[in-house]
Formats: C-alpha cells, structure tokens, sequence
C-alpha cells in the first residue's frame, strides 16, 4: 500500500486549501452537512488515464470533508456521499479534478498528466530543485530500498545501490555503523568520509551518527557527489555530502503506522576447523619439524587436554560455546497528520539485537517529533526533534581465543566456573569465556532539537513576492559513558575498574535569504547564507586496581589500592557565508554558480579562511524544438558540465598549536607536575587542503522513460594535503601537519533503469549501477620521492599492498640441489619461496613492489524487481572487484604457537604432502616477513525480498489504511576466492589490535509487517 499512502498523503496537500479553507467556507460546509445529513447515497467509479489504464490509489474525497477513498487495482472506487457533494479527485502526477456528484451515481473519471507533478523534485541543499533543473551530480536513493529494507542503519540499505558511493560493513558487529566513501579517497592523513546532514543539521558533528535515525523515519536520500552540487557546503564538500529528510505530517486525519520485523542471524561463511585427529597429527608434525618441541602424552600438547582427551569429550568453541543463533527485532509506530495550520509526525522505535558471539547485545531506543505551524500565512515556524539511546552492555566473548582453543581443553574448574587457563600449561591463551563474566556498561544518548522560522516577505508586501528568510537553529546533546570491570572470575586476580565519561554539545546556526521569481520564460533562484557552529567536547576517566574484593564492580573506585584519574576538553567553531545562483531558460539552458567562504578555528593563525567557488552549466536537449520528432522514443536528454573546489579541514582540533604536556617529577621529597612539548610541531600557516573537481554528466530516458539512466565522468584533483610529516628527532619533535602533496582521483559512474515487462497485473524492472574509480598520490614532499615507511608511492593509489611476490615453497630436492643459493641462503625445505624481482640474487627489501590496493577498483549492483498483482519479489546482487587485504588468517596458520587448532582450508608443507602453496609448521618458515595478501573481490547476493500488499478492498472493509508483510534475506550466498569468514570484514585482518573488532559477517533471515490505519 506504499503507493496508495503516498498518494493520499500528495492528495491531501493538493486539496488542503479546499479541505481546510477560511472560517466563513467551514462554517457554510457545517451547515450544508447539516442539512443533508440523512440524504446520503452510495456512488461508484472507475478511474483511468490518457492510455485507458486504470489508476491505483488514485484519492476520491468528499470536498469540504475528510470523507473519501483511494481506486482499487483495477481503478474502482465506491464511496456513500451526501446529496449535492462535489468529488476531488487527485494521483500523484495527474491534475486534480473536481467533479459534481448530481444524479450520477456510476463515474468514468479521466485524468490527464500533470507535467510539473511529474517533474520529481530533489533535495540540494538549503532548498529543493526540480530533478530536471539539477545541474550538479546528485543521486536520489529509491524509496523502496529506503522502505522495503529491514536494515539497522539505513547506509546499509546504499550498499551496492548507488553509483559512485562505497559503502563497507567493515564491522557487523551490533550497533556498529558501516563507513561510506563518495567518488574514492582524496586525502591521505585527513578523513575522507561524507558530510553528512539530516533535516538541514550535520549529524556527524554532533557525536552522533546515522545510528541514531531510524530507518522507517527517513522520507527521502540523496547524496550529492560533485563540486557544482557540494561546493554550497563549502569545506564540508570536498567528500561528497549526504542529505536525509526526515518524515513530515500532511493535512488530514491522523494516520497511524507499525511496522515491525523480527529476524534470526548465523554466520555468512562458517569455516571449517580441523577435527580432533587432524588436530593431533597437526602437532604431531609441528614437533618432528621444530626441534626441542615435545608434546605433553603421544596425542595431545598439555596437561590440561588429558582428561577430556581420554573421556572422549571435545568442546567446539567456535559453534556451540563463543557463538549462537541471533535474533535481531525492531518496532516503529508513529503518528501523523495535523490541520490547516499544523502538521505533525511522532514516531517511536525500538531496536534490539541479540549477537551470534555471545555477549555482543544491541539496544536502541529512539523518539522523534516533527512539527510545522503556518503561524500566519507569511510565518512558518516548525522543529525536529529526537532522541536516541543506545545500549551495548555485557561482557563479550573473545572469539580470537575460541579459534585458537584444543576441543579438548577444560572450560570448567570444579566449583562450575570458567578455567582461567583452560589449556593449561599454557598461559598465553585464557579461556575466551572468560570475558562474558566481565561487568560492562557502554551506554550512548544522542539529544537533538532542532527548530526554524521561515518568513514570506511576498505574503506582507506584495512586490517582494518570492522572497523569503529562514532561521535554523539547532543544538545537540550527545553523552557517552563505559564502565568495566575485570575481577578475579576474568583473569585478574587484584581487580580492575574502569569508568569514561564523555559528552559533545553543538549549536548550529543558519540565517537563510533566498529569492525565487519567474519572468516569462526565465526563472531565476537566489540564495545566501551566514552560518556558525560551536562543537565542545570533554571528557574524564577513572581507573582503579587491587581491590578487596570483586562485590562492588566498578562502583566505587575510590577503594581502590592505586588510582588515576585523567580529563580532557576541546572547543571548535566555524562560521560561514554562501551565495548561490541558478538560472534557466525555459526548462531548457541551465547555469548555477556558487561561492562559500568558510572559518575553522583548526587551522593556524594566519589561514583561518577559504572561499570555495564553482559553477555548473545544464542544457536539456529534449526540450529543443529540433527535438521535436524523437518524442516518440526520446523522452529526456540532459547534459551537464561543473568545475569547482571545495575545502577539506577534517583534522583535530589544536593541531597547529605548540601544546605543553605535563608530567610528575620527583623534586625535594615531593612530587610536582612540569610542563613540556608536545611531540607535534605547531604550525600558524597550516590552511585548507582543496580539491578542484571537473564533472561531465549525460541523463537520459527512452520511450517514455522505459529505459533511463544518467552517466558520469569525473577528475580531481587535491592540493595542499593535511599532511603528516615526520621530522628528525634532533628537532625536539617527531611530527608536524603541513601542506604538501597532491592526489589525483577520477572514475565512471553508470545507472540504469528499466522497465522491461509492464502489464496490467504483472511488472518487470531492472536497475544497474556501475562504478569505477581510479586515485593516485602525484606528489608527497616536492621531491619526487616515495614514503616507503608509510607505503606512500608516487603514481600510486593511496591505499596499497607492498610486498613481495609468493611463487610456491622450497622443495627439499631443491634444497639439496642448492637452489636457493642462488638468492635466498637461509632458506630449508618448507619455506616460503619469493620472487627475487630485481634479479640481484638475493631477497631482499628491493623485491617488495605495489601488488595491488586496498579499495575497490569497480563495485556495482544490479537489482530486478517482479511484481504481480500485490505480490512483489526484489533480488539484489552486489559486487565488489580489484582489492587486495592482507589475510593474517593465512599468516597465523602457519605457526603452531600454541594456537591448537586451524581451519582445514588452510593446510600446510610436509615432507610427504609437498604442497606448493602452504608453508611448513616450521617457527621460521616465512623468514622475510612476507604478509600472505590475497584478493578480496566478491559477488553477493545481497538480499532478496519477498512481500504481498493486501488489496485496498479488502483494506477498506478491515477499517485499515493498508497491510503489506513481506520476508527478507540479507548476505544470502557470497562468491570469492577468499579465505576465512568474510572478504569485507576486518575479522581477518587483525589490524586493529583490539580482540573485540573480530566480528564475522552474518546472514540475516527477517519476517515483518507493515500495517497502517
């Protein structure tokens, strides 16, 4: 019923002044409602358009009532009207009718296409244009995806979707946010990610992200992506900026909505590990190949395993103690509506999220309120409010333990709890249950009111029609706080107790003045700016270690043996002026041109400001009168032109300055505090790092837009980079930030649409998107040479693996024929043998090369969606091409160290087996270091919906708005070459160092309702 509820909700607003005219109309309307109020008679009808098919959902009203309807499948209606009633007849994309009932009661109804109405209008910042007046690159993400998606965040409902934007789920670990890029990577040190901005407020300047929107209240996505369409926000721009409205009430009666689901999760990819007997020989032969290793008994490595080894008792760590089946569940309810005057939408949600590691649990609690007042018909005064609360407590599992643990190992001591060493002698590896007794608080608020003011100066004095002012003010409240305790049940026998507390506070302020007129042909659409925004952030932490006993937790620290306690503060602002012009001709010649000119107080005294300029040219060939003859089958033709810059200051707050830090010293007996730099080098000069970006675009649309799409092709270029720069320590520092180096980034971005098969009950359409992207470091310090220590290479892309090449392992004939002589003297039977590249005879650190990057090099998405009837079936395939990780699973296989066990895809050399592609057991069989990289490409079948919508007569015999329920898969089946749980999560990586990041990615299975009255 998506469609019949929009077009109700487009109906009502185009009928409200009739609906909801002045006092004197209302008045009379009670008085004739009076008077007929027992001569009432039913009425039916159907309605259709131009082509003489019918129109679903199309709104049947009683004017001056709220009585009505909406047209069933085949464009019917029904409707019981008083005598003398006059019918508004309205559908998204037709114009509306009026109709007097009379003596009729059998209605043929004929709409006819509203090509304004038809002319979808897009977000662009501070305002709204009609999409075929857009002269910058900006993608709208579909309603249906936003609607139909049962996701947690709705950047996961992007992924794949969206030319040009790359969406990674690095972490599937509950509540964690997947990271967005839009059009590849520009900076080296500074952050890359989108500005993002929801309901005219930069979310993720608050200590806030997208986690705190519930999907079901976004109305409508785009993203804006070249320098024409983010130059407006200026240094915020330079990464691409993400629009979200949020849902707003219309006129009417309320409407009250559910929707819910309720899902279950397992592992995408489970792995296979090795079975007691593969464990067994796989020590076996680690001992025979590393002399002086010997092991407890003939079959197994420690003390620990001798009991359970001999009772036959084996425990799967992986599947049945660290892991189970997660259950995922989420609630929304809102209510909207409102009057003349004032609309309003209330919506509540609740999320839960019970991991597949044990411990990882998600709660998110969220409340939102939207209203608008017409206060006078020249002032609207409106707010946006929410808040969001986000919980994560418990002790969590440490899964890099549980596949590293002997199915034989003691998980319980005799008094039922954990064993802390569990395969014991061993002590470098605990049991990973141990961390689920583990006291953990992590709790997460996010408090936003947001309010505005709009003055139509038009509606006081008439001459200055189509100006207006508008004031947005908003201010965000974002509080954090973790609590852990470690006492002797988890491995630490004196007792720690952690507590940090955080909180952001950020004011933003717009003062918006905007011109709109059309003279004849020409329209023309002024907008200025002048904005300021204050982010404070602080935060304190407490620690304390050796107490009695484990009874209080963290609760009082202060009984604590040894104590710190550590506090920290920031303050940053900026303030902002824009000028924006756009100008057509007819719907035909199309011109843009924009100016920003922003302060950060991140840079240095000297080089507080930057103007970003940019401009845009459009021409709509369709539209020509020697297009004339091709509409038949040319439905669009656009062309579009920008060049522009915009500025980058993502770096922290203090960066230029020479700070002082402090330290305790012992001096006469007592203990003072000194003062000393900082390691940074300040810099005064240090400003804005720009990227200048030149972007030409073709949209398009065949036989009546059966076949659509737009195609796009950039190049930028960024300058003056927020570098990082070592410096020698005889300076009296390590480091300095300073402006150097240049990037070049440039790529293809393709969507297409299709209507393939369209009847009157059954559909067929197709989208495609395409991407392909190409950065590359032109230049570092200005002396052509390569940062080898930070694996920064001229010429190449930003992110790369520098290694070098595998070419098999040493034989022992080789060996024995002295082979490796040659250039790798060290080398024994069961090593890994490199490529000796630069033909020196001899491996060294002159052999490593660019393998490949870090990023993808083309990603797409192709999704078909089939409908019949009320039955509709979405299938969404994404793929993920040309990147390269390390895989560190590979890596730490290799070497027994304790890890007793290994998954059986990975094997390993023996003098009987020979494999060439896996490494001997041996502890110094990859004597060079070499990172075993792998390609990480993948195709997914990302998710396949399956939903029927109940037909509207049924629906209105029900009393109900409309009922769809739908089953959903998410991460169904995964096509790679690459090995461990997941190519897109950091699971196998390992590079962040914290146990706690190695989450497996997960396939979804979700059943849900949506139900509206």
């Amino acid at each position: 019923m998506k469609a019949q509820s929009l077009a109700l909700a487009v109906a009502l607003l185009s009928v409200g002044p009739v609906l909801y005219g002045n006092a004197a109309e209302a008045d009379v309307s009670r008085h004739e409602s009076s008077a007929v109020l027992q001569q009432v008679k039913k009425i039916t009808g159907v309605i259709k358009d131009a082509t003489g098919e019918p129109v679903i959902g199309a709104n049947v009203i009683v004017k001056g009532t709220t009585n009505g309807t909406m047209s069933d499948i085949d464009g019917k209606f029904s409707l019981e009207v008083p005598a003398g009633a006059i019918l508004s007849i309205s559908y998204i994309g037709y114009v509306a009718q009026e109709i007097p009932v009379k003596n009729q009661t059998d209605l043929n109804i004929l709409l006819k296409e509203d090509s304004e109405m038809l002319d979808e209008v897009v977000v662009v910042g501070y305002g709204v244009q009609k999409k075929s007046d857009v002269t910058g690159s900006v993608t709208s993400v579909s309603k249906e995806r936003l609607e139909k998606l049962p996701v947690t965040n709705v950047l996961q409902a992007v992924q794949g979707a969206a030319a040009g934007v790359t969406i990674t789920q690095a972490s599937s670990i509950p509540g964690d946010a997947p990271t967005a890029l839009v059009r590849g990577q520009n900076s080296i040190n500074a952050n890359s990610g989108p500005y993002i901005v929801v309901d005219g407020v930069p979310i993720n300047k608050t200590g806030g992200s997208l986690n705190d929107i519930a999907p079901s209240d976004i109305e409508s996505m785009e993203i804006l992506k070249d320098a024409s369409a983010t130059a407006i926000y200026g240094t915020n721009g330079a990464n691409g900026v993400i629009l979200i409205t949020t849902k707003h009430g219309r006129s009417g009666k309320p409407t009250i909505k559910y929707s819910g689901y309720v899902g279950f999760e397992d592992f995408s990819n489970k792995l296979q590990f090795c079975n007691g007997d593969q464990i067994i020989q796989r020590y076996k032969d680690y001992v025979a190949i590393n002399p002086g290793e010997t092991m407890y008994n003939e079959n197994v490595k420690y003390q620990a395993e001798v009991d359970n080894y001999n009772a036959g008792i084996e425990t799967d760590w992986i599947y049945d103690e660290a892991s189970r089946t997660g259950i995922i569940t989420d609630h929304n309810v809102s209510v909207s509506g409102g009057a003349e005057k004032v609309q309003y939408y209330v919506s509540a949600d609740y999320l839960s999220q019970k991991g597949v590691l044990v411990g990882y649990d998600y709660k998110r609690y969220s409340l939102r309120t939207n209203l608008d007042v017409d206060v006078t018909d020249y002032l609207k005064v409106g707010s946006n409010t929410y808040i969001a609360s986000h919980n994560r407590d418990g002790g969590r599992v440490n899964f890099l333990l549980a596949e590293a643990s002997s199915p034989w190992a003691k998980e319980y001591d005799d008094n039922g709890n954990y064993e802390i060493y569990h395969m014991y002698s061993e002590t470098m590896f605990v049991n990973p249950m141990i961390y689920t007794t583990r006291d953990a608080e992590r709790r997460q608020w996010n408090a936003s009111i947001n309010g505005y003011a709009e003055l139509d100066f038009g509606k006081i004095f008439n001459p200055l029609t189509g100006l207006k002012y508008k004031f947005n003010g908003g201010f965000s409240y974002a509080p954090k706080r973790e609590s852990t305790y470690s006492g002797a049940t988890a491995n630490d026998l004196n007792g720690t107790g952690k507590i940090f507390n955080a909180e952001t506070q950020t004011y933003t302020i717009e003062n918006i003045l905007s011109y709109t007129r059309d003279f004849g042909k020409h329209h023309i659409d002024l907008t200025g700016l002048y904005a300021a925004s204050r982010k404070k952030y602080s935060e304190s932490s407490a620690q304390g270690q050796k107490f009695i006993n484990d009874d209080l937790s963290f609760g009082n620290l202060g009984s604590a043996e040894t104590a710190t306690v550590t506090s920290y503060a920031d303050l940053y602002t900026t303030v902002s002026q824009m000028g924006r012009v756009n100008y057509s001709y007819d719907s035909r010649y199309l011109f843009t041109f924009t100016v920003r000119r922003d302060g950060s107080s991140v840079f240095g005294e000297n080089n507080k400001y930057g103007v970003f300029p940019s401009v845009a040219l459009g021409w709509n060939v369709a539209r020509e009168s020697f297009m004339q003859k091709t509409n038949d089958w040319l439905s669009n033709l656009k062309l579009r032109l920008s060049y522009g810059m915009a500025g980058n200051e993502a770096i922290g707050v203090y960066q230029t300055l020479v700070k002082l830090d402090n330290h305790k010293f012992a001096m006469g007996g007592n203990s003072v505090v000194g003062l000393y730099p900082n390691s940074r080098m300040g810099n005064n000069d240090l400003s804005w790092e720009t990227t200048k970006t030149f972007n030409t675009g073709l949209d398009f649309g065949f036989w009546n837009n059966r076949l659509s799409g737009n195609i796009d092709v950039y190049f930028s270029k960024t300058s003056d980079l927020l570098l990082q720069r070592n410096l020698p320590r005889i300076s009296g520092y390590s480091n300095v930030y300073a402006n150097m180096g240049e990037t070049q980034n440039k790529g293809v971005e393709l969507t297409l649409n299709s209507k393939n098969i369209v009847t009157r009950d059954f559909t067929w359409g197709t989208s495609l998107v395409f991407s392909w992207n190409k950065n590359k470091i032109t230049d570092l310090y200005g002396d052509g040479k390569d940062d080898l220590g930070n694996r920064w290479f001229i010429g190449q892309p930003i992110g790369v693996i520098y290694d070098y090449d595998q070419v098999g392992i040493w034989q022992e004939d080789e060996i024995a024929r002295g082979d490796h002589e040659k250039w790798d003297s060290t080398a024994e039977a069961g090593d890994v043998k490199l490529a000796d590249r630069n033909g020196d005879e001899k491996i060294d650190d002159d052999d490593r090369h660019v393998k490949g990057q870090t990023t993808p090099k083309w990603i797409g998405g192709l999704t078909n969606t089939f409908t019949y009837k009320g039955l509709s079936l979405s299938v969404f395939i994404q793929t993920v091409q040309g990147l390269m990780k390390y895989n560190n699973l590979i890596g730490i296989a290799g070497d027994e160290m304790g890890r007793r066990n290994s998954t059986t895809e990975i094997g390993y050399w023996t003098p009987e087996n020979k494999s060439n592609e896996w490494r001997s057991l041996r502890k110094q069989s990859n004597k060079h270091g070499y990172g075993f990289a792998q390609d990480a490409s993948f195709t997914r079948i990302k998710d396949i919906t399956l939903s029927y919508t109940f037909p509207s007569e049924l629906m209105q015999k029900a009393h109900l708005g409309g009922l769809t329920i739908y089953a959903s898969g998410r991460n169904l089946f995964t096509f790679t070459d690459w090995i461990g749980w997941d190519p897109e999560t950091r699971q196998d990586s390992r590079g962040s160092g914290d146990w706690e990041d190695n989450y497996p990615m997960t396939k979804s299975y979700v059943f849900g309702i949506n139900l509206t009255f």
